[in-house]
Formats: structure tokens, C-alpha cells, sequence
């Protein structure tokens, strides 16, 4: 027998919490289309994402190491992946909707440029006086506009309740609303599921491409007490055998464990103080709902300050980023002074937004791998000032 559109509502009434957001109830998408005979709403959503664009290139973007350093090393699309794991993992633990929670992990990053964070500040500020540039924003941006997936609409006419999770910087300001319908102060379950996934996915990943590096060693890490109450839990389950190399390997599926069991556990104490009935419930909730405990936060807080310091800014990795957006200026600043040498739909988007905003998506739409080719076609890799 066929698992119909309509079974998956069933099921999701039957075993979702009355906190999730449910397919049946979705406020629809901004252009009506006929429903699926076999797919719900945030199935289709899902699918959409996966199938786009703008999702495929996260393959050849940065994560923390540029691009072709090496092949292990993680891109933003396998980070997208492994946080998307986790927050399935949460969504289903909390009784949440897994396919909208997955919909709106798979999206949160397709707006990212290339070069990692690092791009994104020289974006920012190459846009500042043209309403600057935010991988959030982009990322919607992409959903709702510059995707042509379809002859009759533009973008990918995701449900609102999607749209909504990808507004996770916007959701906080008074009267933020999406379609005349609010979106905060506090997002649906699933948002706040992936938005907290993102975070366990990074601190856990970005330090195992760190020792993969040898920028971090187990030594260093082990001052920090985060990742001492890892480790115990790592020799506890393997014991005092392993070799310090593959023991820091090894403490990283527990450095995962610890947040995700710190989450659900969170969580929990606060459905259960709020008891709330309904995804305008969470929204309203006296305070975030899914989230780190207090002491973890106080543990993390750290932890990630050793990340910038000893990874993200190391000299090893900052000069190659550095390096990597000087060159992606150079790039940007030549499709303002050459509109005719953009791809041509950027060229037709110049008459609707004006060549600034044009440029900076097409620059912001780049794998790393495409910008360089650009950077070489044009003879931008020439001596730097």
C-alpha cells in the first residue's frame, strides 16, 4: 500500500506534541499550489531545498578551511548535514516535526558566501551603504527570490512556517511578522531546535577539523572543562588504552552527547514549567524553550573562546581567508565596474535591483572554487596592495 499525503498528516496528529507544528495546519505557501498526492507540506519544502541551486554549491564553500586544503576537512555542506543529524535527532526526542525542522537546518546556510565568516564581514562591508549583507538574510533571499526553479513564481514558494524558521535574527524585533502573522519573540519548536543543532554541530565539528589540522591537540584542549567532561566519559567508555590522537578523535562523538543530552534535558524542564499547547505557545513562551542549560553555557562560554583564539583566527587559518577575500573584493569590485562580465541572469536582475545589490548576490552565490576561477579569468590574483 502507497503512503498517502494524507496518512503523514495522520500520523503526525497522532504522535506529534500539541507544541509542533503540524503539515495540516500550515499558514500555506504566498503562491497556491494543488497539494501532493504522497508528500505534506514540509515534505515538499524539504525536498525543494535539497533540489536547489544554491544548496548544491554549499559543497565547495568553507566551513573554517578554505576549500581544496583538503579533501576530509568539512564544507559548509557537510556541516549543514551533521547539524541537520542532530537536530532530527532533538526534533524527534522532543516529539517536534522532523521533516519541518530538517527543511529549515538544510536551509540556513544556502545564503552563506564563499570564504566562510570571513567573506561575509567583507560583503557586509563592501554593501554598507546599500543595506549591507547577512547570510540569514541571503538565505532567505534565495527561497524567496533568486531561485527559478518554477515558470510561474520566483524562488522555491516554501510554506510560511519554513520562510519563518530562516528568520531567526528577525524573529526577536517587536512586531516581527511574516505574511501579517507574528514570528516571535520566540520562533516555532523546530527553528529553535535547528538554530541550537547549529551551534552543537560547529562546537563539536570545527574542534575535530582543528586537531585533524594540528592546530589543536588533546593537550590543549584538555584545560578546557568542557572537554575534560568528555573525555571521562570517553575513557570511561573505552578506557585509558587508546593513543592520545585517536582519543581526542573518540571524545568528540561524547563532546556531541553532552550538548544534545543537555538540550533535551533543558527542554524538557521547560515544556514542562510552560506547558504550552500550540506553536503560537512556544512562540510566546515566557522565555526561549529549547536552549543549553545554564550550566553549560557557562561551560561553552570558553570552550568557544579557545575556538577563535587558538582555530578561527590561528595565523594559518586567517591568512588563507584573508588572502581568499581580498581576492573576492577585487572580484566584487570588478562586476560593479564590469556589469556585462556577471553571468546573465545577474545581469538581468541589475535593471530591478541596481548593479550593487546584483553584484553581491552573484559574488555571495559563489563556490570557492568559482570565485578563484573568476579571480584568474580576470587577472585579479595579481601582487595584492
Amino acid at each position: 500500500m502507497l503512503h498517502t499525503r494524507t496518512e503523514t498528516m495522520a500520523r503526525e496528529e497522532n504522535e506529534l506534541a500539541p507544541y509542533a507544528a503540524r503539515s495540516s495546519a500550515t499558514r500555506g505557501r504566498c503562491y497556491p499550489e494543488p497539494a501532493h498526492a504522497y508528500r505534506a507540506e514540509f515534505q515538499r519544502d524539504r525536498d525543494r531545498v535539497l533540489h536547489c541551486r544554491s544548496f548544491r554549491r554549499l559543497e565547495y564553500k568553507t566551513q573554517v578551511f578554505v576549500h581544496v586544503t583538503a579533501d576530509h576537512y568539512r564544507t559548509r555542506l557537510t556541516h549543514t548535514m551533521e547539524m541537520t543529524a542532530i537536530g532530527r535527532t532533538l526534533a524527534r526526542a522532543l516529539r517536534a516535526n522532523e521533516d519541518l525542522t530538517e527543511t529549515i537546518a538544510l536551509a540556513h546556510d544556502i545564503g552563506h558566501s564563499p570564504f566562510g565568516h570571513c567573506g561575509e564581514r567583507e560583503l557586509n562591508k563592501l554593501m554598507a551603504d546599500h543595506g549591507g549583507f547577512d547570510h540569514n538574510l541571503q538565505s532567505l533571499r534565495w527561497v524567496e527570490l533568486l531561485e527559478r526553479r518554477y515558470p510561474s513564481f520566483p524562488g522555491l514558494n516554501l510554506t510560511w512556517e519554513t520562510r519563518a524558521g530562516l528568520r531567526k535574527h528577525i524573529a526577536a524585533d517587536p512586531g516581527a511578522d511574516l505574511d501579517g502573522a507574528p514570528i516571535g519573540p520566540y520562533q516555532y519548536m523546530e527553528a529553535q531546535i535547528a538554530d541550537v543543532a547549529d551551534d552543537i554541530a560547529y562546537q563539536a565539528h570545527d574542534a575535530e577539523d582543528g586537531l585533524e589540522a594540528g592546530l589543536l591537540t588533546h593537550e590543549m584542549l584538555s584545560a578546557l572543562d568542557l572537554w575534560q567532561l568528555a573525555d571521562e566519559r570517553c575513557r570511561a567508555h573505552y578506557g585509558d588504552a587508546l593513543p592520545a590522537a585517536d582519543r581526542a578523535a573518540f571524545t568528540i562523538r561524547f563532546l556531541l552527547d553532552l550538548q544534545v543530552e543537555d538540550v533535551l534535558l533543558t527542554t524538557t524542564e521547560r515544556l514542562k514549567a510552560f506547558d504550552p499547547q500550540s506553536p503560537e505557545d512556544i512562540m510566546n513562551a515566557p522565555d526561549r524553550v529549547v536552549t543549553f542549560s545554564d550550566g553549560m553555557k557557562e561551560l561553552l562560554k570558553p570552550y568557544r573562546d579557545f575556538l577563535f583564539k587558538e582555530l578561527y583566527w590561528h595565523p594559518d587559518v586567517d591568512d588563507s581567508n584573508q588572502h581568499a577575500v581580498r581576492l573576492m573584493r577585487r572580484l566584487f569590485q570588478h562586476y560593479v565596474a564590469n556589469p556585462d562580465t556577471m553571468g546573465r541572469r545577474a545581469r538581468q536582475q541589475v535593471e530591478r535591483d541596481g548593479i550593487m545589490r546584483s553584484a553581491c548576490d552573484y559574488v555571495a552565490g559563489m563556490t570557492d572554487l568559482y570565485a578563484m576561477d573568476e579571480v584568474r579569468k580576470y587577472g585579479l590574483d595579481e601582487a595584492l596592495d
